[in-house]
C-alpha cells in the first residue's frame, strides 16, 4: 500500500480528515478529490467524481473544521467553537428535505439537499462529522500510535493501536524487531 493512498473504512468524517497526512494533502487538486470520491462512492452516492475547484475548496473547509474538532477530542480537549460553527454552517448551506415512500415491504427515506453541487457535497461531509461528533462512539476516537503518523481512527477493538496494520502497524513492528536485533549484538 502506497503511503499516499487514502485510507478508507473508518467513519466517513474520519476518512475525510485522514486525507491530510504527515506526508501531505491527499486532496491536492480536483482530480485527487474525484479519486477520493470514487473510493467513497458507496457512502456518497450521486456525487460526480469529476470534482471542480469549488468542490475542492468546500471539502477542504469542512475537513479543516472536522480535523480541529476531532483532533481536540482525541487529545481530551473540548472541540473549538469555530470548528463546530463551521460544520453547522456547511450543513445549513445545503438544506435537506426527506421524502418517505412505501416500497411494498417497508418505508424508504430519500434525503435530497438543495444548492450547488459543491455545497451539497460539503453538507453531506459536514453532516457525517456532526453525526460522529454526537455519537457516543466518538469517545473511542484515537490518534495512530506510530510516532510519525497523524491519522485518526475509531477502534472496533480496544487494543488497536494503529491507523492501519498494513501501513503503520507493520512498520512499527519491523522497527521494533530491528531495534531488538541491534541491541542483542
Amino acid at each position: 500500500m502506497n503511503a499516499m493512498t487514502p485510507l478508507v473504512g473508518e467513519p466517513l468524517a474520519i476518512d475525510l480528515v485522514n486525507t491530510l497526512t504527515a506526508e501531505g494533502d491527499l486532496l491536492q487538486d480536483p482530480a485527487a478529490l474525484g479519486a477520493w470520491l470514487a473510493l467513497e462512492a458507496e457512502r456518497l452516492p450521486g456525487f460526480d467524481t469529476a470534482a471542480d475547484r469549488a468542490a475542492l475548496d468546500a471539502v477542504r473547509s469542512v475537513r479543516g473544521h472536522a480535523a480541529a474538532a476531532f483532533g481536540a477530542l482525541a487529545e481530551g480537549r473540548r472541540p473549538p467553537e469555530p470548528a463546530l460553527r463551521g460544520l453547522a454552517a456547511a450543513v445549513n448551506a445545503a438544506p435537506s428535505s426527506t421524502r418517505l415512500t412505501w416500497d411494498g415491504a417497508g418505508v424508504a427515506a430519500t434525503v435530497r439537499r438543495e444548492g450547488a453541487a459543491a455545497e451539497r457535497l460539503a453538507a453531506e461531509l459536514a453532516q457525517a462529522a456532526v453525526d460522529l461528533l454526537t455519537d457516543p462512539a466518538v469517545a473511542k476516537l484515537r490518534r495512530c500510535g506510530a510516532e510519525d503518523c497523524v491519522m485518526l481512527f475509531v477502534p472496533a477493538h480496544p487494543r488497536r493501536q494503529w491507523c492501519s496494520p498494513e501501513r503503520c502497524g507493520n512498520r512499527v513492528r519491523v522497527a521494533r524487531y530491528y531495534e531488538r536485533r541491534k541491541a542483542g549484538r
